[in-house]
């Protein structure tokens, strides 16, 4: 018997947080008999409710009334995790101890992406999708100024628990660096020091000479299901590396013209994951970048900008991937193969579903 990585298990190894994921793609024989996801076929109705707290002119609990706005708008979290004032915390340990606090500082934004609830980023245009990237580096930068990280990030779809069907995302800065931060800074800089490359401009030159777990590119991106995938359908958009152009490290080096093409590539993959199960496809997505703050003057030649999407649809728009059990106690694990998700993915149609139902 010889190994088909289509039929038989094995493990993969992320470089980026040096741990190791078990693909078992066998499994998606098994018949299913769990919880099933109710699938959100909303969009496109043009509705406009003034008790959704984040629409143009609705009131917040805080009771603050938002502006008519007819773009992004972004403002201070009513509830926010992080706070810029607090306490300090009595450390109850040694400095390497058991039993260690420290002080967690920041702030967290919300901001909204359009003025119509009924939309998301697949359904908005390339230019709207712009100035919402646009809005991103702006805060990006202003945050930076002062702290450790900023994490821009969207719970899209009440699957991944986001409660309010408005298109928006959350900014979340911190005076620290935290783990999924920490650790991809660690290990970006150990490849450098150790092999003199950047470790994602390798991995970005790699995947589109191999071409199997390319989704999509355009002139500046690469948008790959990663060799090392844990959810189904994930994804990382990766800048494309060129002898012209040094690779951006942060959200805020982006050119004029990677401003647009990474809209594009949002676009479509965002576009190709609702028509892989005709439903508005959840996820959990986000940016990682060189830290900020105190670290804006530190050498991060190692780094990479990159996006990430995590989607939890498994089988169709009602089955999802939970992740539970071993790879809560053990490590993570997943069913179909990245370059399996990869192609079913780069077969799917560019042009959104409903679009193409008007026609």
């Amino acid at each position: 018997m010889s190994f088909n990585p289509t039929e038989h298990q094995h493990i993969r190894y992320n470089p980026l947080k040096d741990e190791w994921v078990l693909v078992s793609p066998h499994r998606m024989l098994r018949p299913w008999t769990g919880q099933v996801e109710k699938p959100d076929d909303k969009e496109g109705q043009n509705t406009a409710d003034l008790n959704n707290p984040l629409c143009p002119g609705a009131k917040r609990s805080s009771g603050v009334v938002n502006p008519i706005y007819e773009s992004t708008y972004t403002f201070t979290n009513d509830f926010p995790a992080l706070l810029e004032e607090i306490p300090e915390p009595k450390d109850e340990g040694e400095a390497d101890g058991l039993f260690r606090t420290k002080a967690a500082k920041g702030t967290c934004r919300v901001m909204c992406f359009h003025p119509r609830s009924d939309i998301s980023i697949p359904l908005m245009s390339v230019e709207e999708i712009t100035k919402v990237i646009q809005k991103w580096i702006s805060e990006t930068k202003e945050l930076g100024e002062k702290y450790a990280w900023v994490q821009v990030f969207e719970n899209k779809g009440a699957t991944m628990g986001c409660s309010n069907p408005h298109p928006h995302c959350q900014i979340w800065a911190s005076d620290f660096v935290p783990n999924e931060g920490r650790v991809k800074n660690e290990n970006q800089l150990k490849y450098f020091q150790k092999k003199g490359k950047i470790m994602l401009g390798e991995y970005a030159t790699q995947e589109i000479e191999k071409k199997e777990r390319v989704v999509f590119a355009n002139a500046d991106w690469v948008v790959v299901v990663p060799y090392w995938a844990v959810w189904p359908f994930e994804t990382m958009i990766l800048p494309i590396p060129k002898e012209s152009l040094p690779l951006p490290k942060r959200f805020t080096d982006l050119t004029t013209s990677q401003e647009k093409s990474l809209a594009d590539a949002m676009k479509v993959i965002t576009t190709k994951y609702d028509n892989l199960f005709l439903t508005s496809f959840p996820y959990s997505m986000g940016w990682h970048g060189a830290p900020t703050g105190k670290h804006l003057t530190e050498n991060m030649d190692h780094w990479v900008f990159h996006g990430i999407y995590l989607p939890p649809l498994l089988r169709s728009a009602t089955i999802k991937k939970f992740m539970v059990g071993y790879e809560l106690l053990a490590q993570a694990q997943r069913d179909l193969t990245a370059e399996q998700a990869a192609e079913r993915l780069r077969n799917c149609s560019s042009v959104h579903y409903k679009i193409q139902n008007k026609k």
